[in-house]
């Protein structure tokens, strides 16, 4: 059995910048252990698998790190919609219904951008047990939590760039993993990256699930529903922020950077 895989760069329309991701089109079905593999031997923060159902325009939409299944991801969403748009799994400007551990994900195309309808993570103040008051020597000036993560508010975008987490810490300290966040420079709202060694990712290049939780920080903050957005990782990635009343308009662009086929005869269903 031969199984066609797509990396596609998301949140960035130049190739080697945002967030890579695998895309696995499925016309046969793959075995819980087999996607986990696949996802293990891609490396990337997240490998996806998009298979059609019975109803028109809806697929089953799974994600996984090297080491397990997760609950969400944007990127690999907006990164998967990208890809079956250019391999004519849909129709160009189609709205895409994804079947996912968070519930239905619906997404279409907008000429060169991919537009995502997500779900708003609530987050709520609070002090972290041990990152009360700097995180790895920079001041923290709020933080909150949400469900298995937390968001670090920083000084300024600086701040943001300069980090230094120790990643064993950080491990050690979080559930999943933790944000950092600060008003933004230039043309962009706010700054943030992510890190989440307890998911296999040490630092993960732009997280659209982690700008979720985000969009709803800085809503309490400012009262703003629209925030353009930059992710301040070395490989950078761009993201266009709305809220509407519990869900966010996630909207970014996305680029084909490898595509190739993986051989499964030895793999065990």
């Amino acid at each position: 059995m031969k199984l066609a895989i797509t990396t596609v760069d998301a949140f960035t329309n130049k190739a080697f910048s945002g967030n890579p991701a695998a895309i696995c089109l499925l016309n046969d079905e793959l075995s819980d252990d087999q996607m986990q593999t696949i996802a293990m031997e891609m490396n990337l923060s997240e490998t996806a698998f998009v298979e059609r159902t019975t109803e028109p325009d809806s697929f089953s939409l799974r994600w996984f790190t090297p080491s397990l299944e997760i609950d969400l991801c944007g990127h690999a969403t907006l990164a998967s919609a990208f890809w079956m748009v250019k391999s004519d799994w849909v129709q160009a400007g189609s709205m895409i219904r994804f079947q996912t551990r968070s519930g239905e994900l619906r997404v279409k195309s907008d000429g060169d951008w991919i537009e995502m309808d997500f779900p708003l993570i609530p987050t709520t103040e609070d002090d972290h047990p041990f990152f009360k008051e700097d995180f790895f020597g920079l001041k923290i000036i709020n933080s909150a939590k949400l469900k298995k993560n937390w968001i670090f508010e920083l000084e300024n975008a600086d701040a943001i760039e300069a980090c230094i987490p120790d990643f064993a810490e950080v491990k050690k300290h979080s559930e999943e993993g933790i944000i950092i966040t600060a008003v933004g420079k230039g043309q962009f709202d706010i700054y943030s990256r992510f890190f989440g060694p307890n998911v296999g990712i040490d630092e993960d290049p732009v997280t659209g699930f982690a700008h979720c939780a985000l969009m709803d920080y800085w809503y309490q903050k400012s009262g703003k529903n629209r925030i353009s957005a930059y992710q301040a990782s070395k490989r950078g990635g761009e993201l266009n922020l709305e809220k509407r009343e519990d869900r966010v308009i996630i909207r970014g662009h996305a680029v084909k950077v490898l595509s190739g086929v993986i051989e499964l005869f030895q793999m065990d269903k």
